[in-house]
């Protein structure tokens, strides 16, 4: 039995102009196309004066699950079943990752259509390093896990980028000052391709009074990655003490530590060994 294919189709980020001859003829011809928004989607395709000859389905967050099953008969029965998403790229914070892990569970054929993505947009706009960088999706909503988040990124050397609602980007960016530095550098990109897009570049406790004045639009906010430290010798001696003390070898722990840290192992050792004097 032919089994039918997923195409995960990119769609505008605000410029209908970006849309590629290979969308329009895949919303055209599919069999199937599931949109994360409807209405938006008939929009797309007056916009790109295409009237598709197969079904239109939702295909939202709420849904998506429910949705599965009848888009894998689809795709069992051969039918060619289209995925698009508000703006963007599928499943990158957007629906389309079950679709996806279901289809490639059932060894059912997926394919893209490659097109605009928010967040390559955002990273070679941001004027920060491309060359490494992480995607992590939407900022946490809650305070705790927000500064739990932030932390984390503290050490982090790769460029990251991540979405933020408009009415949280102030308290986001001074919560990111504070955890992170009011030095650390940084872009918010607003309404990327649309006509009010707006770059802004600077340091955490610029953006963070910059956005006070209150910001709307799509955000995606790039930052840069942290700085490397230098590690002395003395910083890591109680490292190595912490690692004995739960029963490590002084010798072995000694090494390890002095190798993350790229410090000489037996200063290391030595300035552990004095320390115990010391005491």
């Amino acid at each position: 039995m032919t089994t039918g294919r997923l195409v995960l189709a990119a769609t505008p980020l605000g410029d209908v102009r970006d849309a590629s001859p290979r969308l329009a003829e895949a919303l055209a011809e599919a069999d199937v196309v599931a949109a994360e928004d409807t209405r938006r989607f008939r929009s797309l395709a007056a916009a790109l004066e295409v009237t598709p000859r197969g079904r239109v389905v939702s295909f939202y967050e709420d849904v998506e699950t429910a949705r599965l099953p009848k888009l894998l008969e689809s795709l069992r029965a051969g039918e060619t079943v289209v995925l698009v998403t508000d703006a963007g790229m599928p499943s990158v914070s957007d629906p389309g990752f079950r679709l996806v892990a279901a289809c490639v569970e059932e060894d059912l054929p997926v394919t893209c259509l490659p097109g605009p993505s928010a967040v390559t947009t955002a990273l070679a706009l941001s004027g920060l390093p491309c060359d490494r960088f992480c995607f992590e999706g939407f900022a946490p909503r809650k305070p705790g896990e927000r500064a739990k988040w932030l932390t984390s990124l503290r050490d982090e050397p790769r460029t990251v980028v991540f979405f933020e609602s408009p009415h949280r980007l102030a308290s986001l960016l001074a919560d990111a000052a504070s955890v992170l530095g009011v030095d650390r550098r940084a872009a918010v990109c607003r309404e990327l391709t649309k006509t009010y897009e707006e770059v802004k570049r600077g340091s955490l406790s610029s953006l963070a009074s910059w956005a006070e004045e209150g910001v709307r639009g799509e955000i995606t906010v790039v930052l840069s990655g942290a700085e490397p430290r230098s590690v002395s010798v003395a910083d890591l001696v109680g490292e190595v003490a912490d690692r004995v003390a739960s029963g490590e070898r002084l010798k072995s722990a000694a090494a390890e530590v002095a190798e993350a840290g790229g410090v000489s192992k037996k200063e290391l050792y030595d300035a552990v060994l004095a320390a115990r004097k010391v005491k």
